[in-house]
């Protein structure tokens, strides 16, 4: 399916965010999905997932979570700012941010509003976890990929795991140095516990970052199995 791309600004209680927005060239009604970044910024790696999406057909969005930084695009090579961006970010403005987001789809008239799904990578994918609990009543389905630090934060996402309503695919690799296999099971655990609908898949050979293929990380077949399956349970819940 062709797609169109441009880059929108939205309101935030903390100003203008620039985010990008990729959709089906063909006019229709279409579920909407969230994208959510890497530590790395909405680089070409992102954007390109969110054009990769709309091409299944959805309206996806990648909103810029590192609108109040200077520097919002950071080098792959630069783990340790990176890593100093990603802990600058606060949970509630982060929500704020795909709270915009979502309310931006909403109001698009080739968008189902009742069909919105997040995912999200490295920092997104925790980010995308506490979404589910703190925009619950308006995501439909999750998938968060290599999500660190999901039982981490005060208050953390796993602890608002009993608020979550909709399924979540959860995706990690089994040699991640970045998250332990102690922070997957308790993840697995508290879904468990809470009830929630959950599937989750653990790449033995696969490590953190395994689904972008323009890091050294990259695991091709890990990563390909990831999106067959993550288009397979987008279309299950959104395009009922």
């Amino acid at each position: 399916m062709d797609v169109t791309s441009s880059t929108v600004q939205l309101n935030t209680p903390d100003g203008k965010m620039d985010s990008y927005v990729a959709q089906p060239k063909d006019s229709g009604s279409y579920p909407g999905i969230v994208v959510i970044q890497e530590a790395f910024g909405v680089n070409s790696h992102i954007k390109k997932v969110t054009e990769r999406i709309a091409a299944e057909g959805y309206v996806a969005i990648a909103p810029d979570i590192f609108h109040r930084e200077t520097e919002r695009l950071i080098p792959y090579s630069d783990m340790p700012k990176a890593i100093a961006t990603m802990q600058r970010v606060v949970d509630s403005k982060a929500m704020d941010d795909v709270g915009a987001a979502i309310a931006y789809l909403k109001s698009q008239g080739n968008v189902k509003s009742s069909s919105l799904g997040v995912i999200g990578f490295c920092m997104g994918g925790r980010l995308t976890y506490l979404t589910t609990a703190h925009h619950a009543n308006d995501i439909k389905a999750a998938v968060p990929y290599y999500g660190g630090g999901i039982p981490m934060g005060n208050p953390s996402p796993l602890s608002r795991t009993g608020e979550i309503k909709c399924p979540m695919y959860l995706f990690f690799g089994g040699k991640d140095q970045l998250i332990s296999a102690d922070q997957v099971n308790q993840v697995k655990a508290e879904l468990t516990a809470k009830q929630v609908d959950f599937k989750m898949e653990v790449y033995p050979d696969a490590g953190h970052g395994f689904f972008c293929d323009e890091r050294g990380s990259y695991h091709e077949a890990s990563a390909k199995d990831a999106w067959e399956k993550t288009k397979a349970f987008l279309a299950q819940h959104l395009k009922k």
